[in-house]
């Protein structure tokens, strides 16, 4: 969930631009770090009949992000079960998870224009996860989650949503040692409801989708599979509520199964407060 003092300006920004120029290019003249910007929020959830396994539990999540020069950034630590309740699906598993999501402006580096249509910036985008899985996913003691992609990203400006960050990953896992297909990811965040005390309610998201992916592995394993999430939140200057659905097709690309369920929805509530 992005921050809204940057979001909804950066929006409303780039919606007004593409409605008065046939084209709109992230151009920063000489000063490549001109209208850098960073946030920082915390959100407390809690996940309902979280997939795979229908695992509910509660987790503190320090989120972040924001732009300097030639860097996009975006990320988030989550901890789980942080009061470290016994009855929690957490309870003994792996504390904590982080994705890093780091983006590499090509316009910013080579100081070209390489906007067309509806697409503002290109970027070389890059993906890390880290943590918060089983341990033992590659064999015994091989460690936790970990793997990385790399691969093409663009800010594209879409009817009604405005801004959204499209990206396609070539997938690495760096346990295996081993590439593994592909993910497409992309992102949204849409105020359609104002106040008059300033606050709004904002449609936002995310879609994550493997696929072309080696199912050789084992017979649980499928080839492709994603989740989808879809929040209404209610944001002010300093706090913000949400609900967010989340739905998932062979998630990390396990198949669904009567024993194992990583198919179907989920639902998540949360409180922020942002710095």
């Amino acid at each position: 969930m992005k921050n809204v003092k940057t979001i909804a300006l950066a929006t409303a920004l780039a919606a007004t631009a593409a409605m008065s120029a046939p084209t709109f290019a992230a151009d920063r003249g000489e000063d490549i770090h001109a209208g850098d910007y960073s946030w920082m929020q915390f959100n407390y959830m809690y996940a309902f009949d979280e997939l795979p396994g229908e695992g509910s539990h509660d987790y503190l999540e320090m989120e972040f992000g924001g732009r300097a020069g030639i860097v996009d950034l975006y990320g988030y630590v989550d901890v789980f079960n942080p009061s470290e309740r016994p009855d929690s699906d957490k309870s003994g598993s792996p504390k904590m998870f982080m994705k890093f999501n780091p983006r590499f402006s090509i316009d910013a580096m080579t100081g070209m224009d390489l906007s067309a249509g509806p697409i503002q910036e290109v970027y070389i985008s890059t993906l890390f996860n880290w943590g918060g899985g089983d341990a033992n996913l590659y064999g015994q003691g091989a460690g936790d989650v970990n793997n990385a992609s790399i691969g093409i990203g663009a800010d594209v400006m879409v009817p009604w949503f405005g801004k959204v960050s499209v990206n396609l990953y070539k997938y690495y896992e760096i346990q295996a040692k081993a590439w593994n297909g592909y993910q497409f990811s992309m992102n949204w965040f849409k105020p359609f409801i104002n106040f008059d005390n300033g606050s709004f309610i904002s449609y936002q998201g995310y879609l994550d989708y493997q696929f072309a992916s080696d199912d050789d592995f084992s017979d649980s394993q499928a080839s492709a599979g994603g989740v989808m999430f879809n929040g209404l939140y209610w944001h002010s200057e300093n706090f913000a509520l949400g609900y967010g659905l989340k739905s998932f097709k062979d998630v990390y690309l396990i198949k669904d199964s009567d024993g194992f369920k990583s198919s179907g929805f989920s639902h998540y509530v949360s409180a922020t407060y942002k710095f």
